[in-house]
């Protein structure tokens, strides 16, 4: 774009920077236990405060909450959105602006939630969202494009502000890279993402590379807990050892990575929840079948396999 053609582009763009993007609407069904089980089920969330009547009834609240990590599940349009596509608004007006331009790259940043009041079975969560800000124009290793950020806010069926959301989106457009010339002596071949490692989860990574698979476990109350994190969520002891896994799974919860292909990356990979035989549950691939021979419920078994000249990864087969 010319510096007048892209001050035009960026001066509809920026309109569009207080623009509500739904008013106040209530969710299809109420907080209910159902999906407050199937949730804390898949996340492996034991707290009785959200599935145990009888011992919230004992509680300081007389009841259960929803997980106020919920908050947004609740308004989600479910399966009708992948039939019958979703409705036309603000936001989806702006990125189509956006793609038109040459920004067809989408990329979810970072997403804050603030909780304020907590929600029960029976309640009502209602959503409001805006578009609240929109970057200037920034150059990043995606390529050239603007982040904006939505704003939604939750209320009950009363009006009380139970919290807020911010999600940030960059929108940019993709760099070609070089094409590689006969003459070059080696191509980079790309590989996968490699594993961020910290002060927390560093063992964990290291074990892997050994070929092994460890889960955390609790010096003070012995609970098992994955991935690594610093403080037990039971006791709230920082003191830890480890036991190796059997490998031995069943599958919770899968999906198959189909759209963009992602450089380093077998086509189609197919990621699950697996929950394993001591309890705790993982995020791995499953391999050695087809997407169309898995089901929930089934039985896997895994391996620490070697998936490029880097990287060492728990992998599943069906068992």
């Amino acid at each position: 774009m010319t510096p007048e053609e892209q001050k035009v582009f960026e001066d509809k763009l920026y309109a569009y920077v207080g623009v509500e993007v739904c008013s106040r609407k209530p969710a299809k069904d109420a907080v209910n236990e159902t999906m407050i089980r199937h949730w804390t089920e898949v996340m492996g969330d034991t707290n009785p405060a959200y599935t145990d009547p009888e011992w919230a009834a004992q509680s300081r609240r007389g009841k259960t909450i929803a997980p106020p990590a919920m908050m947004y599940v609740w308004n989600q349009e479910g399966y009708s959105v992948a039939s019958s596509g979703r409705a036309s608004d603000p936001q989806t007006e702006m990125a189509e602006m956006l793609n038109d331009h040459g920004f067809t790259g989408v990329l979810g940043t970072n997403v804050k939630q603030e909780y304020v009041k907590e929600i029960s079975p029976g309640d009502t969560v209602y959503v409001q969202m805006v578009i609240d800000n929109i970057s200037e124009r920034k150059v990043t290793a995606r390529g050239p494009g603007y982040f904006f950020e939505t704003l939604a806010t939750f209320s009950d069926q009363n009006g009380d502000t139970i919290g807020v959301q911010r999600f940030r989106v960059l929108k940019f457009i993709p760099q070609e890279q070089p094409a590689a010339s006969a003459s070059d002596d080696k191509l980079q071949v790309p590989t996968r993402i490699a594993s961020p490692r910290g002060h927390d989860n560093g063992w964990w990574w290291n074990a892997v590379d050994e070929g092994k698979v460890l889960i955390q476990r609790c010096k003070g109350c012995q609970t098992l807990r994955h991935p690594p994190r610093p403080m037990c969520g039971e006791c709230q002891s920082m003191e830890w050892d480890s036991i190796e896994s059997t490998l031995d799974g069943e599958i919770m919860s899968f999906t198959a990575l189909r759209h963009p292909k992602i450089p380093g990356y077998p086509a189609d990979p197919i990621c699950a929840v697996i929950k394993l035989g001591e309890g705790t549950n993982i995020v791995s691939n499953i391999v050695g079948c087809d997407f169309d021979d898995i089901a929930i419920g089934m039985k896997v078994k895994g391996k620490v396999e070697q998936v490029d000249e880097k990287t060492m990864l728990p992998q599943f087969y069906p068992a």
